[in-house]
């Protein structure tokens, strides 16, 4: 079962040859912007497990002249394949940790509760599975009083030197490039202190600590100055909510506005990441400014959307002199002149503009994103959470309704936990008036009803997972909200589904990884209906990954489904959507449809269904707007980009990307 194959959709963004050039000289041409070494690779899984294996290699060469490794660790989620990694060299390839010191980079405080101390997690996900000393391991005090943490920090600063410093630093990389916990305005001077942490850093920690309310509001953290004097750094970022940090830490400016800045001065620094963190780097992103390029059409369309929007010109205003000023003449030598190039994206463009986003019907079908035939067709709009599919294709979802199109949608997760406890009390105490008016003789539900309020009202502690019937009560909670918005965009009853995967019952923020049940779940629910189109949420910087794994879930059956060499699927296309926590490049979209303003308007009344997930939702992520706020922001940037390129002015539009199985 292939688990990650969302991590291949970037391929076919990016030649090889960009990030894997062939000899030094290529390496030296594509990376003259970089300040900091960049290793790229194509997902985390490769990156993460070569890195395990640098750690591994240089903890045996300290053995081998009897000597201790100095090892200092990150916690939060980006390390952890990383750390898994090591636990199954030691394992299964007998790698010994006896010799290796570590030094957890930072802690958060205060720390009333230990369940959630960065220490703890590095015992779970790596200390606690292999030979280390548990007297070589150092870390932070989340505890230590307030008047004696000067003097903590001081003697933290003193067991690094006795240790012999720090050999490797593993550091992530922070959305605001942080390194630690080290905010912009950091000192270059800094040691181990106790620092305040900014709102973009305690929105990170939420993944850990399950809501904003109960991060902490400071930490204790190695100083850019204690970071700096290890003999080795290696820096790992992965994922699109990473780019614009990578991007600023290889090839901006130095700077205490971005701390991770510092690594362009250190001897022995190098950054690793993913394709997708990489995606803004110059050789990656804008190829034709470094090298000859292998001219593929989105990346013609690339660079011509660039060069519009840097010149601020639509497409059919570009002339020569402006392909030759910018690093583009290669463009005039294969296609004549600049009217030809532009006539060519302009049209390209022109034809991923469509209103029938299931197929016209009795159409030419040549030019359009998608085939006329069959008519009506069985559609499938997979929804990650019980909102996504409204936030992110409302209108499109609507319109396919309205064209008579079977449209089935599938919910993959119950969303139980982002549900407040406010909202489960208002239902209950609802329930408990209902009861009591109609059926006072019921003291089952009547003492079940009490257990819920009496525990969300009056026991509930910070850490206590919800009970089983309260994430019931959740769950149900979203699937009515999503069940009213189906009705309003004219969805048949019979047509929603709840697939309820049970990767993400857990009850936490901490879901179990996808298994075979997960993709079999789900390719039962495909061969039930057999769909000509399938939609699914190709939005890969959900801050918590649910997007992702579901996604990696939809692609792992539709791989299984290609092999069994299923009839339907080969007649069936694949379209991803986003819209939720970011946008498609419009160099990739594939089908731009385009929104009234009435139905955007109905969109948003759509997406206002969902009543839990307003502002007192849990999980409303690093941006402040509300869902629908960033759903009519994003599909009017779409639309107003469109234009500026010379394009009709729309109200907005919804782009898609088509998914094609490996």
């Amino acid at each position: 079962m292939r688990i990650d194959l969302s991590s291949h959709i970037v391929l076919d963004r990016v030649s090889k040859r960009y990030y894997y050039p062939e000899n030094e000289y290529e390496l030296s041409v594509l990376t003259r912007y970089e300040k900091v070494p960049a290793r790229i690779y194509e997902s985390s899984v490769e990156a993460s497990q070569e890195i395990a294996q640098i750690i591994a290699s240089k903890i045996i060469e300290k053995q081998s002249v009897g000597k201790n490794f100095v090892l200092a660790l990150p916690g939060g989620h980006s390390p952890r394949t990383i750390y898994q990694s090591l636990v199954f060299m030691h394992k299964y390839d007998g790698l010994s940790f006896k010799n290796v010191i570590i030094f957890n980079i930072y802690e958060f405080y205060p720390l009333t509760l230990q369940t959630n101390s960065n220490l703890k997690q590095l015992k779970e996900v790596l200390l606690n599975h292999v030979d280390i000393d548990p007297d070589n391991i150092y870390s932070p005090d989340g505890s230590v009083a307030k008047e004696d943490i000067l003097n903590h920090c001081k003697s933290f600063e003193k067991e690094i030197q006795q240790a012999g410093g720090i050999d490797l630093m593993l550091l992530g990389l922070g959305r605001s490039g942080n390194i630690g916990l080290n905010i912009a305005g950091s000192s270059m001077n800094s040691q181990t202190r106790l620092i305040l942490l900014d709102s973009q850093s305690r929105k990170e920690a939420i993944s850990t600590f399950g809501s904003l309310e109960t991060v902490p509001a400071s930490a204790i953290t190695m100083g850019i100055s204690t970071i700096m004097k290890s003999k080795e750094i290696i820096l790992i970022a992965w994922g699109e909510d990473k780019v614009r940090s990578v991007k600023d830490v290889v090839e901006g400016t130095y700077s205490d506005a971005i701390p991770a800045s510092c690594l362009q001065t250190h001897e022995k620094a190098q950054i690793i990441t993913d394709l997708n963190a990489a995606f803004d780097l110059t050789r990656i992103n804008h190829p034709w400014l470094v090298t000859s390029c292998e001219w593929t059409n989105k990346l013609i369309r690339r660079a011509i959307v660039w060069l519009c929007l840097k010149l601020d010109k639509p497409i059919l205003k570009l002339t020569n002199q402006d392909y030759q000023d910018n690093g583009l003449g290669e463009l005039l030598t294969l296609y004549g002149s600049a009217y030809n190039v532009n006539i060519r994206i302009f049209n390209d463009l022109q034809h991923t503009i469509t209103g029938w986003p299931g197929g016209k019907p009795n159409a030419d079908d040549f030019s359009r994103p998608e085939r006329a035939k069959p008519y009506p067709k069985k559609i499938v709009i997979f929804s990650p959470h019980p909102d996504d599919d409204v936030i992110s294709m409302g209108g499109t979802l609507k319109r396919l309704v309205d064209q008579k199109h079977e449209v089935h949608i599938t919910y993959q997760t119950s969303g139980n936990i982002a549900v407040g406890d406010e909202d489960v009390i208002r239902y209950v105490s609802f329930l408990e008036d209902v009861r009591n008016k109609y059926n006072p003789n019921d003291n089952e539900l009547k003492a079940k009803y009490a257990d819920i309020l009496q525990f969300l009202l009056y026991d509930k502690k910070e850490d206590d997972m919800d009970t089983p019937d309260i994430l019931f009560i959740k769950g149900r909670i979203r699937r009515q909200e999503a069940a009213t918005a189906c009705r309003y965009a004219g969805i048949k009853t019979k047509n929603i589904t709840f697939l309820d995967l049970p990767f993400y019952e857990t009850g936490q923020i901490k879901k179990n990884p996808v298994s075979e049940k997960d993709v079999d779940i789900v390719k039962e629910h495909l061969n039930n209906i057999c769909p000509n189109r399938i939609f699914v949420a190709g939005d890969l910087t959900d801050p918590h990954g649910t997007h992702k794994v579901c996604l990696d879930t939809i692609l792992a059956a539709i791989d299984e489904l290609k092999q069994e060499e299923t009839e339907w699927l080969q007649h069936c296309r694949i379209w991803m959507y986003r819209g939720a926590w970011a946008e498609w490049e419009i160099d990739h979209v594939e089908m731009a449809v385009p929104l009234s303003p009435e139905e955007l308007r109905a969109k948003r009344n759509a997406i206002l269904k969902h009543q839990s997930q307003m502002e007192s939702a849990p999980f409303l992520g690093n941006d402040e707007r509300l869902f629908w706020q960033r759903s009519e922001d994003r599909n009017r940037a779409t639309a107003g980009l469109y234009h500026r390129l010379g394009l009709a002015c729309y109200e907005a539009i919804e782009a898609f990307v088509e998914y094609k199985p490996l």
